[in-house]
């Protein structure tokens, strides 16, 4: 991974975990394990976002129910098959764990990437304005991540007028929230999304949108 795909997402969550890691995969001979995290707001919510670790990691820090752990890494996307749908799903790769440090925000996430379906703006019943952009990310391997986010207020209405292949960095967290999907056949099912809720909008520079081939993704 060189530098830019290095620095084009930095991620660091400071929360406690909720659940036992799990095993999931493997890669090269190297096993990966999922829990989840409770990462405060400055109210009293929490936000419960899903991580990815290595056994490698965890041979070094035990990570059990109850602890706080203080971690870096990046916000990444991957399709599962769904049927005849591809479902995106997101979890915090988990590069490395620091010692405790309470003076850092305990959710801090800053991506690059590019505008990759056209922006979603909209108006809540009490006049907030919110606009949906999902930001695709290079990653290495020719990879990339797709970073479903969130603008309100002066953010939402700049953004709502950029093109799809334009270029940007975004600061903000990631949260979580709980909704209800519509099934059909009058069924139902609560589910959890995950998204940066974007602070700082910085445009760059408009690069050829083809230098970068970016591949169909839906969110449910």
């Amino acid at each position: 991974m060189n530098y830019e795909q290095m620095n084009n997402n930095k991620l660091q969550l400071i929360g406690t975990v909720v659940k036992e890691p799990v095993y999931t995969h493997e890669v090269f001979g190297e096993g990966f394990y999922e829990t989840v995290v409770a990462v405060p707001r400055l109210s009293e919510q929490k936000d419960y976002i899903p991580i990815t670790i290595s056994d490698r990691l965890l041979a070094r820090h035990e990570v059990q129910v109850g602890d706080r752990i203080n971690l870096v890494g990046q916000f990444r996307s991957y399709n599962k098959i769904d049927g005849e749908r591809s479902k995106l799903l997101l979890t915090a790769f988990v590069r490395d764990l620091l010692p405790m440090d309470e003076t850092v925000s305990p959710n801090n996430i800053e991506i690059t990437g590019y505008i990759c379906k056209q922006p979603i703006y909209r108006t809540t019943p009490f006049k907030r304005e919110i606009c949906d952009v999902l930001i695709a990310v290079n990653r290495a391997y020719n990879k990339s991540d797709y970073i479903p986010c969130i603008m309100w207020g002066r953010n939402a209405r700049f953004v709502q007028n950029m093109k799809v292949g334009e270029k940007l960095t975004v600061v903000g967290r990631i949260q979580s929230r709980t909704y209800v999907k519509n099934l059909g056949d009058e069924k139902s099912e609560e589910r959890v999304a995950y998204e940066v809720s974007v602070s700082k909008i910085n445009p760059l520079d408009r690069d050829s949108f083809d230098a970068m081939e970016i591949a169909s993704a839906e969110i449910e």
